[in-house]
């Protein structure tokens, strides 16, 4: 085996274990989960390493599910680019909640159809399963880490507004890099002012999924 497969290999399976972290704390936190309204809401907030400016915020639930997305991309070893393109799409399509409703009977974090098959109702909820079903469809594109990011969603999702996409990839990029460690980035959260305790085991069974095993439980 040469050193540059041997690096390789190691690169990806830093960037698995770096989404795997990210993914254990955001869990975490998931699991004492604040249910507030008003000034007081838990935040999370993204923020480039050295550089000014606004950082990029979202709600607990919507970082969860972005960490989801890159997880599942991270698992796959699929490059960076895939992670990007995806959560683009789950912004434009969904602003990164697993919502019931959509455009005739789309659903979920990508708006995907059960009519058009995508999955049953239930999978397309489960953001592990739709997530995978975005990435199934995005590795058949010829060249899509190459393609301009409007293009390769698009190709994917077949919007009637494909160049929405193109103003959130500045976003998804930088979450990418907090989410994948490809780049200096960080990612926080800060809780609300009330708490109420969540459902550890479903946090388990999430990561289960993401993962192929208990890494709760630190097992092989």
């Amino acid at each position: 085996m040469s050193s540059r497969t041997v690096s390789v290999r190691r690169r990806r399976l830093l960037r698995a274990l770096v989404a795997c972290t990210v993914l254990l704390a955001l869990a975490g936190y998931l699991a004492v989960h604040f249910q507030t309204s008003g000034p007081g809401s838990p935040r999370c907030a993204v923020r480039a390493a050295g550089q000014d400016g606004e950082p990029y915020e979202l709600e607990p639930q919507q970082a969860v599910n972005a960490a989801t997305i890159a997880a599942v991309g991270s698992a796959r070893r699929l490059p960076e680019r895939a992670v990007t393109i995806a959560l683009a799409t789950a912004m434009q399509e969904s602003g990164l909640r697993n919502i019931r409703y959509g455009d005739r009977d789309s659903l979920g974090l990508f708006q995907q159809r059960p009519t058009q098959g995508w999955g049953t109702p239930e999978q397309i909820m489960d953001p592990v399963y739709s997530a995978g079903a975005f990435y199934d469809h995005l590795v058949k594109v010829p060249g899509y880490s190459r393609l301009p990011l409007t293009v390769a969603a698009q190709q994917v999702q077949r919007s009637g507004f494909p160049q929405a996409y193109a103003k959130h990839e500045p976003n998804a990029a930088l979450l990418t890099s907090a989410l994948t460690g490809r780049a200096e980035a960080s990612l926080s959260c800060a809780p609300g002012a009330q708490e109420q305790p969540g459902d550890p085991v479903r946090v388990r069974e999430k990561l289960r999924r993401e993962f192929g095993r208990d890494v709760l439980a630190g097992g092989a």
